[in-house]
């Protein structure tokens, strides 16, 4: 995306500060609206479906793509924070049996606002990377004290996520029609969870460790 801006590829979308494909992340990017973005994508796909776009006179495709087998997964953004929140109601209704007993599974929250816990964001990993067996106490006995260790009931679960752009001043709510124009992307992403720590660990408030 840098060499292409040095060529001029984008100069004609306004807004647009081309310096930021300078940097190794897209923040500074995403951090922009949704109609640069817009721009930017429509302007990147004529020059790779037109063989006879002007730019093509200054570099070829094959000089700003690399080939499918080299290419290395990276991290696309910093992440900053990252919320996880119950959009399955078989989801939230499984884990509420393992933590609270069928009989009280899914609280009464559930149906009327979008239940969402934080999450450890330096824990976002891109595919591929090694992950460790978390450690931590969990209470296997309930008539005897917690123990510390790695967790023995992990699991993992197959999710969407959204990466968000530009945000909002500080206390000035978003209304829901305001919201997708602050999604940069969506991504599939693996939920590991530490069963077995979180079950010990949430109460009362919120999970610490037992999510990556």
């Amino acid at each position: 995306m840098s060499a292409l801006a040095k060529t001029g590829l984008f100069s004609e979308i306004n807004g647009l500060d081309t310096s930021v494909f300078d940097s190794p992340q897209l923040n500074e990017y995403m951090s922009l609206n949704r109609t640069i973005w817009r721009s930017v994508r429509q302007s990147l796909q004529q020059f790779l479906c037109d063989e006879t776009h002007t730019v093509r006179k200054q570099i070829n495709v094959d000089d700003v793509a690399v080939p499918i087998k080299e290419v290395r997964m990276h991290m696309p953004a910093k992440i900053g924070d990252y919320t996880d929140f119950y959009a399955s109601r078989e989801h939230a209704t499984n884990v509420g049996v393992m933590f609270r007993g069928k009989d009280n599974a899914l609280m009464p929250n559930w149906t009327h606002l979008p239940v969402g816990y934080h999450g450890r964001a330096s824990s976002v990993v891109v595919s591929g990377t090694p992950l460790r067996r978390p450690n931590g106490q969990r209470r296997p006995n309930p008539d005897s004290p917690p123990v510390f260790g790695p967790s023995t009931r992990l699991d993992y679960e197959l999710e969407m996520a959204f990466f968000v752009g530009p945000g909002n001043s500080l206390g000035t709510p978003l209304s829901v029609d305001e919201a997708e124009d602050r999604i940069f992307g969506v991504v599939l992403m693996n939920d590991w969870s530490a069963r077995d720590i979180q079950a010990w660990e949430y109460v009362p408030l919120v999970f610490c460790t037992d999510t990556v």
